[in-house]
């Protein structure tokens, strides 16, 4: 089952970052009173009574243009209408309508799809009477809330999650599923192509033409694998911070429906910032991760270029030394299935459970011999004892006296532990220190 995509818009400093963090119950998206402050895009789960969407807080800034500012806005609501399955409009009490307002109100109500409206900053009884003035916009069912204090934030995600369907065990599909990802131009769809052996996708030199993710079967030896093919950027939007926008929303909503992340990188280009951003949100999903260094064919080998190319890489990743990383070609088909084989074993890593004797054996032995430093106070931190949990990726439980002056160079060091005993290649794992 696909998780539904809520996304927030509106004009700048209405409260949209605040009403995200108040969803996702923690203060991740920045909260300025300067208008614009979210630039990079925020992306969250919320649970709601055993329902779940994606939600995601988008920012209107472009520095130093009022024009430029409502364009990108009016793109982004744009781009809004084509992914979520429910827009959430928010306005600000304390302002009043303001001409944007009508315009974002005017664009969704002839999208057909269905949008909320939220008079926000209505922090007591005393402003209640001034939400009011919005129904004049001509829409019914007007919301009334507080992201700051979270006054009918219970009654809104009721009504957010009414049409969605609540997540069981019985959902999930038993399929393999691959996501494609990358820059534009970097060879996504030729890749998928080649893998499928016909054209599933369109294939030219201009970054942009696939604009939807395409979810394709493939059948190898047997078994049914579901590739989904990452729409790339649009190259009619004339913003970059939509241009942005566009392609993270979409790069968001594969990572996140796939059991195994495939980044694709250029072999002429190398690893960019902008790959790097594709593999920390894979890693923040944990998900697992190939990186498919394509074009291969295109370099002129020589003497241990392959290990050179490779050794910069590792370089630039830093401590995600986890990944596999295969030299394939699209256009030859070099190596491209070894891909599939790669992501098999992933997929089987990911679902790996250790005995909790066996790991209290090793781990407390390794501990025992490298104990973690001492709090700043001088107590001594022990290590008492080590679970494996998780259904859906690893999450290992040191159960310790003080977990909060665990230093994050010792976390490094018993993740190398782990992945030295017990391998799990290509999967992001999670340390969680408790007190017992």
């Amino acid at each position: 089952m696909k998780i539904p995509l809520v996304v927030i818009v509106g004009r700048p400093n209405v409260g949209k970052s605040t009403l995200f963090n108040r969803f996702i119950g923690k203060r991740e998206a920045i909260v300025d009173d300067l208008s614009g402050v979210t630039r990079d895009r925020n992306y969250g789960e919320v649970e709601w009574n055993g329902k779940l969407f994606k939600l995601i807080d988008t920012g209107g800034y472009v520095p130093n243009s009022t024009d430029l500012i409502e364009t990108a806005i009016r793109e982004q609501v744009d781009i809004a209408i084509t992914e979520a399955e429910l827009i959430l409009l928010v306005v600000d009490v304390r302002s009043g309508i303001n001409p944007m307002d009508i315009e974002l109100t005017n664009i969704l109500r002839s999208s057909n799809k269905k949008f909320l409206l939220l008079v926000n900053k209505v922090d007591s009884e005393n402003f209640e009477a001034a939400s009011a003035e919005f129904y004049s916009l001509g829409i019914e069912n007007i919301f009334p809330i507080s992201a700051l204090i979270g006054r009918n934030i219970g009654d809104l995600l009721d009504e957010i999650t009414f049409d969605f369907l609540a997540v069981t065990e019985g959902d999930s599909d038993p399929r393999l599923k691959i996501a494609i990802v990358g820059r534009p131009n970097v060879g996504k769809s030729s890749l998928t192509n080649a893998l499928l052996g016909y054209d599933r996708s369109i294939v030219t030199d201009i970054p942009g033409t696939t604009r939807d993710s395409i979810d394709s079967i493939m059948k190898y030896y047997g078994q049914e694998i579901v590739l989904i093919d990452t729409a790339g950027l649009r190259k009619r939007k004339r913003i970059e911070e939509s241009i942005e926008f566009y392609s993270a929303v979409r790069t968001l909503r594969t990572i996140s429906e796939s059991d195994v992340t495939i980044v694709m990188l250029d072999a002429q280009i190398g690893l960019e910032k902008q790959d790097q951003k594709i593999i920390d949100e894979a890693v923040r999903w944990r998900r697992g991760i190939i990186l498919a260094v394509n074009k291969w064919d295109l370099i002129e080998k020589e003497t241990n270029t392959t290990k050179i190319f490779e050794n910069k890489i590792r370089d630039l990743l830093g401590s995600i030394d986890y990944l596999p990383i295969i030299f394939v070609s699209a256009y030859t088909k070099q190596r491209i299935y070894k891909l599939i084989d790669l992501s098999i074993k992933i997929r089987d890593e990911r679902k790996k459970k250790n005995p909790t004797r066996e790991l209290n054996d090793y781990l407390l032995q390794e501990i025992s011999n490298t104990p973690p430093p001492s709090t700043p106070t001088g107590r001594n931190v022990k290590i008492k004892y080590i679970t494996q949990v998780g259904e859906h990726y690893p999450i290992f439980i040191f159960f310790c006296n003080y977990p909060k002056n665990i230093p994050d160079s010792y976390k490094r060091f018993l993740e190398k532990l782990i992945r030295r005993k017990y391998g799990f290649i290509g999967v992001p794992i999670t340390l969680s220190f408790k007190e017992k």
